[in-house]
């Protein structure tokens, strides 16, 4: 699996930066109908603003008297909608001790209802109850040391799960959702949030009002030891048994010393294996309230009908308090990092620095300067590294890892060629970073990378599923979505000084980190 995969899983399933998250949604395919616009416009300013402006009059928006905010985006060129609930929960806000919750709880947020995936949840409850008290005795019975004690109660568990299993109705959700053309449904949980997602045809409004309110309303958190084991294979292929999934969770940890961004979305295997149900359903009443979501249609909606069937459907969410804000803050770095691990593998290099928050006036800036350096094949690191010097095989990074919601890094990664080493491409690489510090862009190599972070605004825009990730982002992130309408503008603001100056700033060797990957001989 490539290195990319591993850095867009470490939110498990998309990739960097705020635009990068819808960019990666594309290339998976999961955006819904494509809309003809962007091929009938340059990515200019000139031209695209007003196209902008005439998106930005057909957005409606409206919160419930419980605090749950809608964005609603008239797109009447098909008969089909795109439907994105985004929860403001992701792994930063896990509790020490549950790592993975957030993550365990997209997982089984599919399985149902007391009125979906279930025929008899009467019978069904008590089995579920039992198998929890008899996980409770077997994580005792594990800290006592007692082998046998845990073995017994492990058949007895296996039991009870199969007991419960004879009513349950496998992916009845999800079958009623393609059985009424529903298609991409999907969920993916980041470190900063937590998305749920599918399109519908146009006249299926009333249907996803009624089953995404009744999946909040009253969650049944079936098959969880089921889902356990499933996640804890997905742990191992991931991390455990892949040197580079190893190599980025431990760069994590040494790049971030207190804040969450330091520990995988995915969980470790310790808090995993003791996860009950019971600390499913206390952050899962914690952070999906209300005023905690934010549901964003996109597609062939009338507003006024789509505001009617919410106050009907998700009006009866009872309002509850805002969830506690996370109010860990990374203290400032004073000196280099490094990790070095020797595994089974081919050499990777690693080199992150320190960057600002997505709604930080000068992310644009390093956003652009990343672009700059690493993306695509006339990027100053590819074009020096693998195509000039040849001594990667490839080079890449981005800003806004793990996440773009807090503080961040801007990460650069590259595979040496055959007969080169890591220390060959951290001396390269270090000199094309110093050229930002010494030397003006030019103009002509500034407005290159304007116009491709232009287009891929555009491209990320070329859905309704891509707009609906892009306006909740925004809307969550940046305190309001009409700041992605205002990006064009920054883009287009940044001078070949701004690139300095932030250059300057950020690429200082105190506040470095490094990891090497090396071939364990």
């Amino acid at each position: 699996m490539s290195l990319g995969y591993f850095l867009r899983e470490k939110r498990t399933f998309l990739g960097q930066g705020l635009l990068a998250v819808v960019l990666s949604i594309c290339l998976l395919g999961v955006l819904g109908v494509q809309t003809v616009w962007a091929d009938e416009i340059s990515p200019s300013t000139h031209s695209i603003q007003p196209y902008l402006k005439r998106v930005a009059r057909e957005i409606t928006e409206f919160t419930l008297d419980n605090g749950m905010r809608f964005i609603v985006l008239e797109r009447h060129r098909a008969p089909v909608v795109s439907f994105l609930i985004y929860a403001d929960v992701g792994g930063v806000n896990e509790p020490d001790g549950q790592t993975g919750v957030a993550h365990y709880l997209e997982h089984l947020a599919f399985k149902g209802t007391q009125k979906i995936g279930t025929t008899n949840y009467q019978a069904e409850k008590p089995l579920l109850d039992q198998q929890d008290q008899v996980f409770e005795q077997i994580k005792q019975a594990k800290a006592e040391g007692n082998t046998e004690k845990v073995q017994q109660l492990m058949a007895e568990l296996e039991k009870l799960i199969s007991e419960a299993d004879q009513y349950v109705k496998q992916n009845e959700f999800g079958r009623i959702v393609e059985q009424s053309g529903g298609v991409g449904m999907n969920a993916m949980t980041s470190t900063d949030a937590t998305s749920y997602f599918y399109s519908l045809p146009a006249n299926k409004l009333e249907l996803w009002m009624s089953l995404e309110s009744e999946r909040f309303l009253e969650p049944v958190f079936r098959e969880f030891y089921k889902e356990k084991q499933v996640i804890l294979e997905e742990r191992r292929l991931r991390t455990d048994n892949s040197p580079v999934g190893q190599m980025v969770e431990a760069f994590s940890s040494t790049a971030f010393k207190v804040h969450p961004y330091r520990r995988p979305v995915i969980g470790y295997v310790e808090d995993l294996e003791n996860l009950t149900r019971q600390n499913v359903k206390d952050f899962f009443e914690t952070y999906y309230v209300p005023n905690n979501l934010t549901a964003v249609i996109v597609g062939n909606v009338n507003p006024n009908e789509v505001k009617r069937l919410a106050e009907i459907y998700f009006g009866r969410y009872t309002a509850k308090p805002k969830p506690p804000q996370l109010n860990i803050v990374e203290p400032p770095q004073t000196e280099p990092r490094e990790i070095t691990l020797k595994l089974k593998t081919q050499p990777w290099y690693f080199e992150g620095y320190p960057a600002p928050a997505i709604n930080h006036p000068d992310a644009v800036i390093y956003n652009m300067i990343s672009s700059l350096l690493s993306y695509g094949r006339t990027s100053r690191l590819y074009k020096s590294l693998v195509e000039d010097q040849k001594i990667a095989l490839s080079a890449q990074g981005s800003t806004g890892y793990p996440g773009d919601k807090y503080p961040n890094l801007m990460l650069f990664y590259a595979m040496p060629a055959p007969g080169h080493t890591v220390d060959e491409v951290a001396t390269s690489l270090r000199r094309e970073i110093e050229r930002f510090k010494t030397e003006l862009v030019s103009e002509t190599e500034l407005e290159r990378v304007k116009t491709q972070a232009k287009a891929g605004l555009l491209r990320s825009l070329d859905s309704n599923m891509g707009m609906a990730f892009a306006l909740a982002e925004y809307e969550v992130k940046t305190g309001s979505w009409v700041n992605l309408f205002e990006e064009l503008e920054k883009i287009d603001a940044i001078t070949p000084q701004d690139i300095q100056r932030v250059a300057q700033t950020m690429f200082r060797p105190e506040t470095r980190t490094i990891g090497r990957l090396l071939p364990d001989e």
